[in-house]
C-alpha cells in the first residue's frame, strides 16, 4: 500500500459529484508542496490549443477530463491492478501556458516537465492539442531520444503549415525527431487514416525509419498482432505513449478538432493500451479532446477512461523500476 496521502477520495464516502474536481479524485499537489518529491506519477493538464489549425477548443479539454474522471474507480476490470496502491499518484495541476504566444508556451511547458523529470516523476498528461507532446518530449528526453507508440488518425509529421509555421498540432513529432528527442527507428504510429494534404509527411517519416501502421493494416492483421509488432519495435528501451482521441472513430468520440471516420471503437482502444503492459514506459499523454464539439461530455468520458488504462500500465512500469 502506497502513502495514504496519495489515495483518491472514496466514491462511497463522498459522492463523485461533490467536492473539487481533480483527476480521478486524487489529491492536488503543487510543485511548491513538500509532498511533491514523493509523487511517482503526476497527472497534469495542459489547457493549450495554440497549435490548432482548424477547429479550436482543446484548451478546455483538461477541465472537462478532470470532471469526467471523477467517475473513475480504483481497480482495473481485467488486470485487477489498483494503480493507487502501486505508486503515489497526484494531480499536479496545469502546466503554465501563454494562450497568445505559442513559443513561450512551449518553453513554459518544457520548464514544467523538466522539473518533473528532475524529481523522477512520470507524467501522464491531458491536452490540449497534439503540439503539447513536443515540449514534453523535449523535457523528458533531453538526455537521449526515446521510443514512442503513437495512436492517431494522423502522423503529425508535417513540416509546416500556412507558409512556414513550424510548430502546430500537425508537426510535433517531426520537430521531436529533428531535435533528437525521439528515436524514429523505435517509433510506431498506429491507426493512421484519412484524406491527406499530400504524402510528404508519410514519405519523410518513412525515410527516418518510422513504422506507420495504417488503419486498414490494423484491421486486416488484427490488433494483437499489430501490438506485438509495436512492442518489438520499442523493445526494452524507454518509451513514451501518445494517444490522440481522434484515433477512435467519431461515432464514439466526436468531440475533437480533426475527426476521421473509419477508426477504432472504444473497446479496440482499451485492448491496445492494455497490450502496453510490461514495457519500459516513461510517460504518456491523451490529447485533442475538444469539449465545444461534444458538450455532453461523452468524448471526455472516453478520454478519461483511456487515461485510466494508461495510468495502470504506467503504474506497472514505475513499480517495476522502483523494485529493480
Amino acid at each position: 500500500m502506497k502513502d495514504a496521502d496519495f489515495q483518491p477520495i472514496p466514491g462511497l464516502k463522498t459522492p463523485r459529484f461533490a467536492d473539487l474536481a481533480t483527476f480521478m479524485r486524487l489529491p492536488h499537489v503543487a510543485q511548491s508542496d513538500e509532498k511533491f518529491s514523493k509523487v511517482d506519477i503526476g497527472i497534469t493538464g495542459i489547457p493549450f490549443d495554440g497549435g490548432t489549425s482548424n477547429r479550436p477548443g482543446t484548451r478546455h479539454g483538461p477541465r472537462q477530463l478532470r470532471d469526467l474522471s471523477t467517475m473513475i474507480r480504483t481497480t482495473h476490470p481485467k488486470s485487477n491492478i489498483n494503480p493507487f496502491t502501486l505508486v503515489n499518484c497526484a494531480d499536479l495541476g496545469d502546466a503554465p501556458i501563454n494562450p497568445i504566444d505559442v513559443m513561450q508556451s512551449l518553453d513554459l511547458i518544457t520548464e514544467f516537465f523538466t522539473e518533473l523529470k528532475n524529481q523522477n516523476i512520470t507524467p501522464l498528461t491531458a491536452g490540449g492539442d497534439h503540439l503539447i507532446s513536443f515540449p514534453i518530449l523535449r523535457a523528458i528526453a533531453a538526455d537521449k531520444p526515446v521510443g514512442m507508440i503513437h495512436f492517431d488518425a494522423h502522423t503529425d509529421m508535417n513540416d509546416s503549415y500556412f507558409g512556414g509555421s513550424k510548430f502546430t498540432h500537425g508537426t510535433p513529432f517531426r520537430r521531436a525527431i529533428e531535435g533528437g528527442f525521439l528515436d524514429p527507428k523505435r517509433t510506431v504510429q498506429i491507426g493512421i487514416r484519412g484524406i491527406k494534404y499530400d504524402a510528404t509527411d508519410f514519405d519523410w517519416a518513412l525515410e527516418q525509419g518510422v513504422r506507420i501502421i495504417e488503419i486498414e493494416e490494423c484491421f486486416e492483421r488484427g490488433l494483437n498482432d499489430v501490438m506485438d509488432e509495436a512492442r518489438s519495435i520499442v523493445g526494452n528501451h524507454e518509451t513514451y505513449v501518445s494517444f490522440d482521441i481522434d484515433c477512435i472513430d467519431p461515432a464514439f468520440a466526436p468531440g475533437t478538432g480533426t475527426p476521421e471516420i473509419g477508426g477504432f471503437n472504444t473497446f479496440d482502444a482499451q485492448q491496445m493500451v492494455r497490450k502496453l503492459a510490461g514495457l519500459n514506459l516513461i510517460g504518456a499523454d491523451l490529447v485533442e479532446v475538444s469539449p465545444p464539439f461534444d458538450p455532453s461530455g461523452g468524448t471526455a468520458w472516453v478520454g478519461a477512461s483511456i487515461m485510466f488504462e494508461l495510468l495502470c500500465v504506467l503504474a506497472h512500469a514505475v513499480n517495476a523500476r522502483n523494485d529493480a
